[in-house]
C-alpha cells in the first residue's frame, strides 16, 4: 500500500469520529513516529511503499483512535515547554496553560536572581512541572511527590529522559502532616475538576486520563488547595511563593480560602485563553 493509499484509508475512517484538522493531526504525528516523516515530507512522498509492519501499526493505532483515546497514549510521548515525555493511563497529558505556570515560576526565579534554592512539585504525575523547572533552573535542587507509584516510575523515566536530577518521592499529600524539608518553592496542580464539570468534558478524557488526578468532590473542591497551602504555611521559608493552577470557575473562592489560611498577598494570573487559571501566594517574613 502507498502512503497516500493509507492516508486516504486512515481519514475515511475516523471521518465520522473527529474533525478533518485533528485527523490530519493524528496522521501527521503517527507518520512521524512510524515513518520518520514530517508534515511536508507525507505529500512530497505520496507514493512510498509502507511495509506489513508499519501498516499494523497504523492500523492498531486507528483501532484506539475510533474508542477516542489520546493520540499521546497511542504513540506514548508528547512535548511540554520544548521537552519530550512519556505519558501513559497513569499520568495526565500536560497541557499548554500548565506550561505558562513553569514559565511564571521560571520568570520570577530569573528576576530574582535566585541561586541554590529548592523547589517542591506536589502531585507531579508525568514529572513535567518538575522536570521543566530543574532543566531550565539549573542552580535550583528540585523535589517531587505524587501519591501513585506507577505515575512516579514514568517521571524518573522522564527525568533520566530529560537528564535532569529531581528527587522522588511517593506520598499521598491529603494524609501526611509533613514534607521533608524546607522550600523556597512550591508548585502545585492538584486535582481541581468538579464531578459537575463532567459534562463539558470529551470522552477522551472521561475514558482514558487517570480519575482520580483529574476530579474533586462537589461539596469540597477546594480540599487539595486548602490541605496544601496550610502545608506550605509551615514549610516554606520566609518570603517564599506557593504556585497554585486552578479551577477557572472557583477562583474567588480559592482566593477567599487561602486568604483565611492565612495568605495575605495572593496574585491571579490568565492563561492564554483569558481564564482564571494560576495563583502565586506569597509567605510573610
Amino acid at each position: 500500500m502507498k502512503l497516500k493509499e493509507l492516508k486516504h484509508n486512515f481519514t475515511e475512517t475516523l471521518s465520522e469520529v473527529y474533525p478533518s484538522e485533528e485527523i490530519q493531526s493524528f496522521f501527521s504525528i503517527l507518520s512521524e513516529k512510524y515513518l520518520n516523516l514530517a508534515r511536508v515530507q507525507i505529500t512530497l512522498e505520496a507514493d512510498k511503499e509502507i511495509d506489513s509492519t508499519i501498516l499494523k501499526s497504523f492500523e492498531k493505532a486507528l483501532e484506539r483512535l475510533k474508542k477516542q483515546e489520546p493520540i499521546q497514549y497511542i504513540v506514548g510521548d508528547t512535548e511540554f515547554y520544548g521537552l519530550t515525555f512519556n505519558v501513559n493511563k497513569n499520568t495526565l497529558i500536560p497541557r499548554p496553560e500548565t506550561e505558562e505556570l513553569v514559565e511564571w515560576i521560571i520568570e520570577d526565579s530569573v528576576s530574582e536572581k535566585r541561586s541554590n534554592y529548592s523547589i517542591l512539585d506536589i502531585g507531579s504525575g508525568s514529572g513535567c512541572i518538575a522536570i521543566s523547572l530543574a532543566k531550565n533552573l539549573t542552580s535550583a535542587t528540585v523535589s517531587a511527590l505524587d501519591y501513585s507509584f506507577e505515575a512516579l516510575k514514568t517521571a524518573e523515566e522522564n527525568a533520566k529522559l530529560n537528564d535532569v536530577r529531581v528527587q522522588f518521592f511517593q506520598e499521598d499529600i491529603l494524609k501526611t502532616g509533613t514534607l521533608p524539608q524546607q522550600y523556597d518553592v512550591i508548585v502545585s496542580n492538584p486535582p481541581y475538576v468538579r464531578e459537575l464539570e463532567k459534562l463539558e468534558m470529551q470522552s477522551n478524557v472521561l475514558d482514558h486520563e487517570p480519575a482520580s488526578a483529574l476530579f474533586v468532590s462537589n461539596s469540597d473542591p477546594l480540599l487539595f488547595y486548602r490541605t496544601i497551602a496550610r502545608l506550605s504555611l509551615r514549610y516554606l521559608k520566609p518570603n517564599g511563593k506557593l504556585y497554585f493552577e486552578i479551577n477557572e470557575y472557583l477562583s474567588k473562592e480559592l482566593i477567599d480560602s487561602l486568604k483565611q489560611e492565612g495568605y495575605p498577598n495572593i496574585e491571579l494570573r490568565k492563561d492564554f485563553r483569558g481564564k482564571d487559571r494560576m495563583l502565586l501566594c506569597r509567605k510573610s517574613k
